[in-house]
């Protein structure tokens, strides 16, 4: 018999455990773009794609509430600055942050008010 995990609020193991997996990520992100440029280091596709699998991993582990909303957030956003460098559409910045940010407090505020938090 299989046990049903709820969503949870962030822990500080749930948390390192997303930097780690998203550090991961980003580092063979990084590899790849040693030959295909449009994910080196510093792009910031490779970065929201490194945090939308941190976020994706986190989820599928600990449950974290936001996660459920910040993963494929990030990966939209990796999606987006991605085409972007391939010139199929054009971002404009000024509206993609701000929308991240709103959407990135909104997934706190949710899990902060929603979230089961673990029994002490």
């Amino acid at each position: 018999m299989t046990k049903q995990v709820g969503a949870c609020c962030s822990s500080p193991a749930a948390i390192c455990y997303w930097f780690i997996v998203s550090l991961i990520a980003w580092g063979v992100l990084s590899l790849i773009g040693i030959y295909w440029r449009l994910l080196h280091a510093s792009s910031t596709a490779a970065c929201f794609f490194a945090m939308a699998i941190g976020c994706l991993a986190n989820w599928h582990r600990n449950r974290s509430f936001h996660c459920a909303i910040t993963g494929p957030l990030f990966l939209i956003g990796g999606v987006m600055f991605l085409l972007s460098g391939v010139r199929m559409i054009h971002v404009d910045t000024r509206w993609v942050w701000p929308v991240l940010l709103i959407g990135i407090g909104v997934a706190f505020l949710l899990e902060w008010l929603y979230g089961k938090r673990p029994a002490s």
